[in-house]
């Protein structure tokens, strides 16, 4: 049995410290290996490496997903959030209040992600109205929505894994306890969290955020952003037959040439030194304003003969704008070219913009990434498909209105019925979220094309694969193994502050569930560490007790993710378009989590106290 551990442990911490933080593979592919190779050493059998997929949390947040894409595609949340913050007054930072709260409110009901999603746009409209930086607003944005995924049980996915631990727990010990956590309970200090991080997220917007992100003009706007293109040089070009060298391009366009594409050569080393000629095609990282100033001084074509200079930016005939690739997109892993974006979403794009790593390929042979951004060039009377797209959040303003497809109304009240439904006990959470797809399927107020394209199957993939390793971990005892180092760490802080053990074990658990929620996914940490948080309950130095506490803290320590951009997706997609770097979310995500952590340990306790079993 030592030996099996000793291969769990090592797993786990090749998966969660080596390939999950470096992205060697991508998550869900390293997850999948991770269960193979559990599965080969006789640690798991074929059945249960393959129950993560017909778990009922897994089924819970796929349903979800769809009734949210459903509730979505009414466009009733950004009328609703408009209305609201439109008739709040006209105090900027009470109206900043008011659209983070919906936020957060909302972030409850359908999955935050979805909701980052959709107020992006809306929180960089409001960025125009008052004339702020989106740098004040998007990070608050991103945090206001993780606040309100830890309000109910439907907020993250988080919730629902650990909730299907718990149930499993209940059911194998016999327990005569209730089955699970109920919907709103977290709502008891949910709602205590949302308001404490509201108003820390006014305090860092108005004073501490930079305004680094403009959107004065559309020229102002992409100014800061250097993207990849690509320029060909004309037969007329005055920079026929002289060198890059002679022409200090850089010192005049801020311009960096990656490389130039000569017929069938690439040529990337002293690129100083070759003599420029017709049909050379730049690689290039440049901003946009400069990127029309070079395209109209030295007469070269911008990405195979569009042209675009100030005059069409500002014209009636074509938008720009800038979109971000979102984390369900089928565009990722793909290039344009092989997604055939053109002729998909009859827009062009004319450049890309990655913040982690320098780009080097032609922009349409590029392999695209969640949360790259590009600048497209799109037909007005286009740009609602552009919108429509589940591949993109598009940076603009939007024409607000409700789209009164057939029982519309429908996708509106599903599910708050569902809640209600669940909450008064007459069916579970999955019972009333799969009859909830199944009567809007029915109505037809989503397709079954669009249900499929709105799932997020690499969250579903990576869930359905980690689930078996609570198998592991227990039938092993690697969690006690964990749980033991917890309980002697604990015992040599046994008295800290005046603390007794309970709160201590609640605090070391919450500590080490934030740390590691940080740099790798959250549903993981949730997962590895929910058998740890029961057996840490069952060994209590009094007795037993209900886990309860133990795994509300992981579920908050695991959401309550601010320190760095990898730590949650909502992070991740506020990242570009707000300008942010590293240390923004170090400066002020570390202050908050810590408060957070404070709060978790006073509250915790008190809102579920030791009860022996």
């Amino acid at each position: 049995m030592e030996d099996l551990q000793i291969i769990v442990l090592a797993v786990v911490f090749a998966m969660l410290a080596v390939f999950f933080i470096f992205e060697v593979f991508a998550l869900e592919v390293t997850a999948l290996a991770a269960t193979g190779i559990l599965l080969l050493f006789n640690i798991l059998t074929i059945d249960e490496a393959l129950s993560g997929f017909s778990n009922k949390a897994v089924i819970t947040i796929g349903a979800m997903f769809i009734l949210s894409r459903s509730l979505v595609k009414t466009g009733f949340l950004e009328v609703f959030a408009d209305y609201m913050y439109s008739h709040v007054g006209k105090n900027k930072w009470v109206t900043i209040f008011t659209f983070l709260l919906i936020v957060s409110i909302l972030s409850g009901l359908i999955n935050n992600t979805a909701a980052v999603a959709i107020f992006i746009p809306l929180a960089i409209n409001l960025c125009q109205r008052f004339h702020i930086s989106p740098t004040k607003i998007l990070l608050p944005l991103s945090y206001a929505a993780i606040f309100g995924g830890t309000l109910t049980l439907i907020g993250t996915s988080t919730n629902l894994i650990v909730n299907d631990f718990y149930i499993q727990f209940i059911n194998d010990s016999n327990l005569d306890i209730k089955s699970g956590f109920g919907i709103f309970e977290f709502v008891r200090i949910g709602g205590i969290f949302i308001l404490v991080g509201l108003i820390y997220n006014l305090i860092i917007a108005r004073f501490f955020l930079p305004s680094r992100a403009i959107v004065s003009s559309l020229t102002q706007k992409y100014h800061m952003n250097k993207y990849l293109t690509e320029f060909r040089v004309k037969e007329d070009s005055p920079i026929l037959g002289r060198t890059i060298g002679e022409l200090d391009l850089d010192e005049k366009y801020g311009i960096d040439i990656i490389k130039i594409l000569r017929e069938e050569k690439t040529l990337s080393i002293n690129l100083n030194s070759h003599t420029i000629r017709e049909g050379d095609v730049f690689v290039v990282q440049i901003n946009v304003k400069n990127m029309i100033k070079f395209k109209n001084d030295m007469k070269v074509s911008l990405l195979a003969e569009v042209k675009m200079n100030q005059e069409e930016l500002e014209g009636s005939d074509h938008v720009l704008v800038e979109a971000i690739v979102t984390q369900q997109s089928s565009l990722i892993d793909k290039t344009l070219y092989q997604f055939n974006f053109r002729r998909k979403l009859s827009a062009f794009v004319l450049a890309i913009k990655r913040q982690s790593e320098l780009l080097r390929e032609k922009v349409a042979h590029t392999k695209l990434k969640f949360s790259d951004t590009l600048l497209i060039l799109v037909p007005r009377n286009k740009i609602n498909r552009l919108k429509s797209s589940l591949d993109l959040v598009v940076l603009e303003e939007l024409d607000l209105h409700l789209r009164y497809e057939r029982f519309w109304w429908i996708s509106i009240i599903i599910i708050p019925l569902v809640m209600i439904i669940s909450a008064l006990g007459y069916m579970s959470i999955t019972e009333g979220a799969v009859y909830g797809v199944i009567m809007v399927l029915l109505l037809r107020s989503i397709s079954i094309q669009e249900a499929y394209q709105s799932i997020n199957w690499t969250v579903i993939f990576l869930l359905a694969a980690l689930v078996p390793f609570n198998i592991a971990i227990t039938r092993t005892g690697a969690h006690e193994y964990i749980g033991k180092l917890i309980i002697d760490l604990a015992n040599l802080l046994t008295g800290f502050g005046g603390a007794s053990d309970f709160v201590i074990y609640i605090a070391l658990l919450y500590f080490v569930t934030f740390v590691f929620s940080a740099f790798i996914s959250n549903a993981a940490v949730a997962i590895i560490l929910a058998p740890i948080g029961i057996y840490l309950s069952q060994h209590m130095p009094g007795g037993a007790i209900e886990p309860q506490a133990f795994l509300v803290a992981i579920c908050f320590g695991a959401s309550n993710s601010f320190m760095t951009p990898i730590g949650y997706q909502t992070n991740l997609m506020v990242y570009g378009p707000g300008e942010y770097k590293m240390k923004d979310f170090i400066y002020v995500g570390i202050p908050l989590t810590l408060i957070f952590w404070l709060m978790a340990i006073k509250l915790i306790p008190y809102y579920w106290p030791p009860t022996p079993l």
